[in-house]
């Protein structure tokens, strides 16, 4: 494996604008981009195309570099064999959703990095996930791979064409909800929260098993619930799992906000990579949870969720950063994790010390690969000063200075690179809770942030003749827009717009969602797709209904149509709204926690908006009843 990288020849990645794609430029593969260069050589040299798909804060996809993508053999291999094309799946969730849908359908199971061997007219034939460097685990060694799909591709083409046909077929129908659609009830409502309750993990919290995401939309559907029947278990299960999540290492106790997701049950060891639309999601619901039940705790984490974007992930103008990574200095999670003498070290005094570290769970033999430790609070504080002889105030002091010192001596480690693209449907989850946040805790320095991300939106990312880009990076926006991206950056500006009462952002809301159902919607059968109209042709033109990660971008659509009917009183967009429901009603039922935003959706449609009018003599006069507002689920 080659060590000195810098003396390589960069490939064609260097003159992206993905930090992801420039992160494979000194690679000895023969990179491509995804383009017509690449996708011409394949078909005039009859030659398949290795498709591999990342994205910058993912750690299997950096060991799946060093292993494999930086081996001189093995990126020979692949030169001899293959047209190679690097994807950032964030800058192209459209490539994404289409070869994920392949790689699940052919393997079972999906994930990053994405290994997809295509055909000149990039149908899928073979896929996988990450590939070792030695077969190990009953699973065949990246090299064997590249030299049995070499070896079919050019022996047995009538399997390859027979396996590219299918796939074809198959992904023809990716998106498309099966059922009739029906008259919208709260019944769906009801069936759905059954079936998600019945998931619940009542030791951790959360729904289902390891490993373990923060499945927030299934979250804000109970809080609904709630809210509707005051059924206490609904409130319940969202309550403690907001608690563990809270407590567990999956939050950044130093820092604030939350890592990807955690690999354990118990919210401690996460994958440590940190993303800025699971951030704003987050803040969004422990801010619905506080307004329910007012718990300290809630506050608290959304807050320190938000200081922390505003710390580490904001760009001088106000746009938000993508990513953060999972690795630094070579180690996955090492900025994150310490031993007690490290915090001997920063704190510089023993008695505080040994409090921080009983409260963090910081061990002699660590928690995390038996050397270091992943700070959590797995003991409530009464139980932990008792333990210690001090009184439960002196330990909240205790633990609020340390964290300011550890967060201090951390701040002089060696930062996990972070990905500075700027996202349009990412940073419009986030200025749409940074907005609500704003008001409801009565921030002015969060509604300034707001403001210069929505213009900062506007500016960078949205064009006069009515197009929204998907990334920014360098001074130069894009990449044609998605509907999540549309969408998204509309509920932003909505929000924004209800905080500051400042017509301009309800107008240019309006005018994003107008475009955005010009661009997207289909007439005939109604809903939305995922690509414009005007898009590049793919293999497949897929609809985009289900949440993953993020909610989908049809959700989002329904929920921003909504806002504005109730806003305009136009009927057109209300009924745009009802038209997805309906056809998406059956599956909402029998896969809540695919659907959550759009069953979110469901309950704003069920439940009459109120309306709320206050008379004022200046916009200060009615800052003490907004508040109140604002305060309010």
């Amino acid at each position: 494996m080659s060590t000195d990288h810098s003396l390589r020849k960069p490939n064609r990645l260097i003159h992206e604008s993905s930090p992801y794609l420039r992160q494979h430029a000194h690679n000895p593969v023969d990179w491509y981009p995804w383009g017509p260069e690449a996708h011409a050589r394949s078909r005039e040299e009859n030659r398949p195309i290795l498709l591999s798909i990342g994205y910058a804060a993912c750690h299997w996809c950096h060991v799946m570099e060093r292993e494999s993508f930086e081996d001189e053999p093995t990126a020979a291999l692949m030169n001899q064999h293959f047209v190679c094309i690097k994807v950032d799946r964030e800058e192209r969730p459209d490539l994404d959703a289409i070869y994920m849908q392949a790689t699940q359908t052919l393997t079972g199971r999906g994930g990053w990095p994405m290994t997809v061997f295509l055909t000149p007219e990039a149908v899928p034939y073979y896929a996988g996930t990450y590939f070792p460097p030695e077969g190990r685990y009953g699973i065949p060694s990246f090299r064997q791979v590249l030299v049995a799909m070499a070896e079919a591709f050019r022996r047995r083409p009538d399997d390859v064409a027979r396996v590219a046909a299918q796939m074809r077929a198959d992904l023809l129908t990716l998106g498309v909800l099966e059922g009739t659609p029906r008259a919208l009830d709260f019944g769906v409502f009801e069936l759905a929260v059954k079936r998600l309750r019945q998931r619940f993990d009542e030791r951790f919290g959360g729904f289902g098993g390891a490993p373990r995401f923060p499945q927030t939309m299934s979250l804000r559907v109970l809080l609904r619930h709630f809210h509707r029947t005051r059924d206490s278990e609904s409130l319940h299960q969202v309550v403690y799992t907001l608690r563990k999540m809270a407590h567990g290492g999956i939050h950044d106790q130093i820092g604030g906000g939350f890592h990807r997701y955690s690999v354990d049950e118990a919210w401690l060891v996460p994958h440590f990579e940190k993303m800025l639309y699971d951030n704003a999601l987050l803040a969004g619901v422990y801010l619905e949870a506080w307004q329910i039940t007012k718990e300290p705790l809630f506050k608290s984490v959304c807050t320190d969720t938000i200081e922390y974007v505003l710390r580490d992930m904001v760009d001088a103008e106000g746009g938000f950063y993508a990513t953060e990574d999972a690795d630094s200095e070579g180690e996955e999670g090492r900025f994150y994790v310490w031993n007690p003498d490290q915090v001997q070290e920063a704190l510089g005094d023993e008695r505080l010390s040994d409090a921080v570290c009983a409260y963090y769970d910081v061990l002699p033999g660590g928690n995390f690969e038996h050397r270091t430790s992943i700070l959590n609070v797995p003991r409530d504080a009464d139980v932990v000063a008792a333990t210690l002889g001090v009184r439960l105030p002196e330990l909240h002091e205790a633990v609020a200075t340390a964290r300011a010192r550890l967060l201090e001596a951390r701040g002089r480690r060696v930062r996990p690179a972070r990905d500075e693209k700027i996202l349009a449907a990412w940073n419009g989850l986030m200025l749409d809770v940074l907005s609500r946040a704003a008001g409801a805790f009565e921030r002015s320095d969060w509604m300034e942030a707001a403001k210069k991300n929505g213009a900062f939106l506007m500016r960078h990312l949205w064009q006069a003749e009515g197009r929204m880009f998907r990334a920014y990076k360098d001074g130069h926006a894009r990449l044609n827009g998605y509907l999540e991206d549309y969408a998204a950056v509309a509920h932003g500006l909505s929000s924004l717009y209800e905080l500051t009462g400042d017509v301009t952002w309800f107008e240019q809301c309006r005018v994003l969602v107008d475009r955005m159902v010009l661009a997207f919607e289909d007439p005939q059968e109604g809903g939305f797709y995922f690509t414009s109209h005007d898009h590049e042709v793919l293999l497949a033109r897929v609809r985009d209904p289900y949440d993953d990660a993020t909610p989908s971008g049809a959700s989002l659509a329904v929920g921003i149509l909504q806002r504005l009917a109730a806003w305009t009183g136009e009927r057109s967009y209300a009924e745009k709204a009802e038209r997805v429901l309906r056809q998406a009603c059956q599956s909402m039922g029998a896969m809540p926690g695919a659907f959550g935003e759009l069953l979110c959706d469901l309950y704003f449609h069920l439940e009459t908006p109120c309306e709320v009018a206050l008379v004022a003599h200046s916009r200060g006069d009615a800052v003490p009843f907004e508040r109140v507002l604002f305060e309010e689920f």
